[in-house]
């Protein structure tokens, strides 16, 4: 395979040249049917290419032609069997996974600190999640990955379970050791699957942790659009065939996919993997030069800490993407949410997460020097503003009881509700999810049974400060549960 080609981008240009006349959808004609002033700001070249799956283009639902070629292409890239382009983001190939492994009642074994794609591919599917809790560090009060004897423990206590999802890299750029996991899950037949959101580009340098099609995992959704330079809400789905068939997945992703799917996103997704492919060790070579450089100097700043190797101590910690810059801003007196807005107001500068204690900036291939220069420029100002403060109150950063599962979250959702106070809703089945940030670990999900333990810890983080998020009521006086049926008296 040749990967300076580009069949998908290639392809839709040459039929753009041929100057066809369309009678069919997208109704704005190469741009020609709409806003004008829109359609100056978007230009010519991609709406041009803003077209259907008519047969000289392919199909994204059966690839025959130029998205096989592209996919393959792809696949030799991240080193898969088959690669799946995916329109519907990462959440879907995340859905795809999951229902391609698991029917109603199976079990899958999953962190608890799962995307809500996730939780949403169990509902639909009909699955029990088995939980494993997360590593907690109370530095930062973050989550960081699973451990491998956490995963053996669920494996021998769950040995019929369909699959196992592991989170890899974490948001936060720490890999678990996730050969290991694989080697262990295997050894029970159960497939790994692994939300790769946050690591397109960890395949292409030896420096970062090891991607999922490296370790051996049987399948990854992957997000090329946040690190890997295609255009948001493009990604991809890589399988190793063997324990899961191409063919399942194949079926489940067209099952969720639109059937007019964005040949734009497409193209980008085909054109991303060509710069990957030939420039990926050249890119991240520089993107690293320029974390480096961040951290270092960002260490030197009064009241800002950027931890790096110094986080690996555990299995759950095993490596770390140091592209991913997370920014203590505690001892500064403040949150990472008023440093984020200190960030905006002052400097324009919008980061990529914020938390109680943190703010998290990523270097990618489309940073500069100038870039880099600015941020920490922004934080040297803000640190000699504060001067001596006091520094913010650590949290202690627990995690709660997993509570029982009483229904599955599918039965939960489809199940009436009604609406209880918190304070009163002690043995009843949840309806909602309830978490709290960080670490981000649900407190419930729908099907589980309130505990007055778990009230007891919503309480303590509200107090402490920290945002609720999942439940209709966010001030989470009352919360959803589900309706118990009664008998007529």
């Amino acid at each position: 395979m040749n990967q300076h080609e580009t069949p998908l981008f290639t392809g839709l240009q040459k039929h753009r040249d041929q100057n066809p006349v369309p009678f069919h959808i997208p109704g704005h004609k190469s741009g020609k049917g709409m806003d004008e002033e829109f359609r100056s700001f978007i230009g010519e070249n991609a709406l041009s290419i803003d077209l259907i799956n008519i047969e000289p283009l392919d199909d994204l639902h059966h690839p025959q032609g130029m998205i096989k070629q592209a996919q393959d292409l792809a696949a030799e890239a991240f080193g898969a069997d088959y690669t799946f382009f995916s329109v519907q983001g990462t959440s879907g190939a995340i859905m795809t996974m999951i229902m391609s492994v698991c029917h109603p009642g199976d079990k899958i074994i999953v962190p608890r600190n799962i995307h809500k794609s996730v939780t949403t591919a169990i509902i639909f599917s009909g699955a029990k999640p088995v939980f494993i809790h997360p590593e907690l560090d109370d530095r930062f009060g973050i989550s960081h990955g699973i451990t491998s004897e956490a995963v053996k423990k669920a494996c021998e206590a769950h040995p019929d379970a369909k699959g196992l999802l592991v989170i890899n890299p974490t948001y936060f750029g720490i890999s678990c050791d996730l050969k290991e996991i694989v080697r262990i899950s295997h050894r029970f037949d159960i497939p790994v699957l692994v939300d790769e959101a946050h690591g397109v580009h960890i395949h292409f340098h030896k420096r970062l942790p090891l991607s999922a099609m490296q370790a051996g995992a049987d399948m990854a959704a992957t997000s090329v659009h946040k690190l890997g330079g295609s255009l948001t809400q493009s990604s991809v789905l890589n399988l190793r065939e063997g324990l899961v068939s191409h063919e399942r997945v194949q079926s489940i992703l067209s099952m969720l996919h639109t059937t007019s799917t964005s040949y734009i996103l497409l193209a980008s997704l085909d054109a991303a993997r060509r710069h990957l492919a030939i420039h990926g060790r050249e890119l991240m070579e520089n993107t690293l030069s320029l974390a480096d450089e961040a951290r270092h100097r960002l260490n030197q700043i009064s009241g800002i800490y950027c931890p790096g190797i110094e986080m690996l101590t555990s299995t759950a910690t095993i490596d770390f993407d140091p592209t991913k810059l997370i920014i203590s801003v505690k001892k500064l007196g403040l949150s990472g949410y008023d440093v984020e807005v200190w960030l905006r107001d002052n400097y324009k500068i919008e980061v990529e997460l914020s938390d109680l204690y943190n703010i998290l900036c990523l270097i990618t291939p489309g940073d500069s020097q100038e870039q880099i220069d600015l941020l920490v420029k922004a934080l040297e100002e803000l640190s000699e503003e504060r001067g001596d403060t006091e520094e913010l109150e650590n949290i202690p950063v627990k995690v709660p009881e997993i509570p029982v599962l009483s229904l599955s979250p599918r039965e939960a959702f489809y199940s009436t509700t009604e609406t209880v106070f918190l304070k009163e809703a002690v043995g009843r089945i949840s309806a909602e999810f309830v978490m709290v940030y960080p670490p981000g670990i649900p407190i419930f999900i729908p099907g589980e049974i309130i505990t007055q333990e778990n009230i007891h810890y919503i309480e303590e983080n509200v107090e402490a400060g920290l945002p609720v998020q999942g439940p209709e009521d966010d001030t989470l006086e009352t919360i959803q549960v589900i309706r118990e049926q009664r008998a007529f008296q």
